[in-house]
């Protein structure tokens, strides 16, 4: 499969590259990047033949949006698809709650899934992105707020799309449980789920993901290293944004030994086995710079045979029934 190939995402016309680029680490994602770094990454991405961009007003409390504008308003509109979010709005403040973004910008994030908030987000984002439209608008992080997210978030969004002024509804979590809350009482497009298809976890495809096939909406599948572990699985090593205990720690060298058997780095093999399920539409992965970028496109197009993903599954790494590439 080709990271450049293009796809529909669900009853809409809104296109993906199969590879999409996740903007969260140009914001400063636990360490410095810099406006000329951040330029060169998205640069990169462009000259390579990714056309999906992903952000948020949360990476890095705006520095993610404008500086993905930065290069992306000077690119033909139509050429590519961009995604931000909403639920946070940008306030006054240098406080960082999470404790993850290395550059301060003299704003903090505050939840706010309310009609007028979601509309004043968008708003805020068109304006540090420097762009007319957004095409995915995604309802961001909403656990705690489930029922603003649909009464309030979602109206807004699904007003917008009718409008005209987005192409598609969505929500990305962490989690795939309130995602099958979300898309069974909302008209989604799709959704984007992080780190829960993996290699180390599939618990999206107990529920989730056989609805969004049914209703035909896509899934786009973020956070396919679990924050890092399934990159460079060592001591330390992160997991969902905190260093991995020695059980996961040991299940992901036993990945990469079944993957070292066959040739095939562990990255290629986590970044292309969420696409062995038909709901998936593309597979959203970050970078800090240039390099990253050039590595994401090789690992997803690298050449994997079929018995790797028999082997895993034959030493219990991976149940049968889950399907793959």
């Amino acid at each position: 499969m080709q990271a450049t190939q293009r796809v529909r995402l669900g009853r809409t016309e809104v296109e993906v590259t199969r590879l999409g680029v996740g903007l969260a680490q140009i914001g400063g994602l636990y360490t410095p990047v810099g406006d000329s770094a951040a330029r060169v990454t998205v640069e990169t991405a462009w000259d390579l033949g990714l056309r999906y961009f992903d952000t948020a007003p949360l990476y890095g409390c705006g520095l993610s949006e404008r500086r993905a504008g930065a290069v992306l308003a000077d690119r033909p509109r139509a050429e590519f698809t961009l995604s931000t979010k909403v639920g946070r709005l940008l306030v006054p403040g240098d406080d960082d709650p999470q404790g993850i973004w290395a550059e301060p910008t003299g704003l903090r994030p505050v939840f706010d899934f309310s009609y007028a908030g979601v509309r004043r987000s968008y708003a805020d984002s068109l304006e540090r992105l420097g762009l007319d439209r957004i095409d995915i608008a995604h309802i961001h992080d909403p656990d705690a707020h489930l029922a603003d997210a649909l009464r309030q978030a979602y109206p807004a969004l699904a007003d917008l799309r009718a409008a005209g002024e987005i192409g598609a509804v969505s929500a990305g979590m962490n989690q795939a449980p309130a995602l099958v809350t979300l898309a069974r009482a909302a008209d989604l497009d799709c959704v984007m789920l992080a780190g829960r298809y993996t290699l180390l976890d599939q618990s999206g495809l107990a529920e989730l993901l056989p609805l969004c096939q049914r209703r035909q909406i896509s899934v786009l599948a973020a956070g396919v290293y679990n924050s890092g572990l399934l990159a460079d699985p060592k001591p330390g090593a992160f997991y969902d944004y905190a260093p991995a205990d020695a059980a996961l720690v040991e299940r992901a060298h036993a990945i990469r030994t079944v993957c070292d058997r066959h040739g095939v780095p562990l990255r290629a093999a986590a970044i292309q086995f969420p696409l062995g399920h038909p709901a998936v539409a593309s597979v959203v992965v970050g970078a800090h710079d240039p390099r990253q970028i050039a590595d994401n496109i090789t690992m997803f197009e690298w050449d994997i045979p079929g018995a790797l993903w028999a082997d895993l599954k034959r030493a219990g790494l991976l149940a049968r029934e889950v399907p793959t590439p």
